[in-house]
């Protein structure tokens, strides 16, 4: 298919990389910027789980853990049946720069979705990390 099959963010945290490794592997962390309440098995093959206040609950697998630099799982794709079995991967790189942190983001998958299931997707999770990633800066600065 001719779309795009990847998501990438890149964004500067002026805390170091420990603490934006807490933000994205506890459920602590990922209860306060990325839903309203977690739970992780951070170890590859562990599951996780994300649920909103005012949403669904997800769940995922974690896939890739190499404290403190990689943190890798997948998840259902927006828009599919919960019993549909695709799943987009989506992988955190924590990298010092100076005091802080560049934290790149990229989710893959979306090209194994229909051309009609794609545009949905592709755009929720687009909009979603434009979103999501701001909350993490905030939490991880305490603003």
């Amino acid at each position: 298919m001719g779309f795009p099959d990847r998501i990438e963010r890149v964004v500067e945290i002026a805390q170091p990389p420990d603490a934006v490794w807490a933000a994205i592997t506890t459920a602590e962390g990922l209860g306060a910027w990325f839903g309203d309440e977690a739970a992780i098995d951070l170890r590859p093959g562990g599951t996780a789980r994300m649920s909103w206040n005012d949403g669904p609950t997800v769940e995922m697998r974690v896939e890739r853990v190499e404290e403190p630099t990689v943190f890798g799982f997948t998840w259902p794709m927006f828009g599919l049946p919960e019993d549909d079995p695709r799943r987009s991967y989506v992988e955190f790189t924590l990298e010092p720069v100076g005091s802080g942190t560049r934290l790149t983001v990229v989710e893959t998958g979306f090209a194994q979705l229909s051309e009609d299931l794609y545009g949905k997707a592709y755009d929720a999770h687009r909009e979603g990390w434009a979103s999501e990633l701001g909350e993490l800066v905030d939490y991880v600065n305490g603003a």
